[in-house]
């Protein structure tokens, strides 16, 4: 049996409402907006993540407050 472990952390924006996420695996950071049908991209660093994560928001969004779960 083989498990694949992963990390995720959920975007929260200014309103508290859920704008994304990034989950770690063994790929590396994959960043999916919320209600989205596609991940934007995986990441070689949690930084470069956030990063595109906020890229994809509307334009003059705050940055989200990320949450492990």
């Amino acid at each position: 049996m083989t498990t694949t472990a992963s990390t995720l952390w959920v975007a929260h924006g200014s309103e508290g409402n859920v704008v994304g996420m990034i989950r770690k695996d063994a790929d590396g950071y994959t960043v999916t907006i919320a209600d989205a049908d596609a991940s934007v991209g995986t990441y070689p660093t949690m930084d470069i993540a956030k990063d595109a994560l906020h890229g994809h928001l509307a334009p003059g969004s705050d940055w989200p407050r990320f949450v492990e779960h």
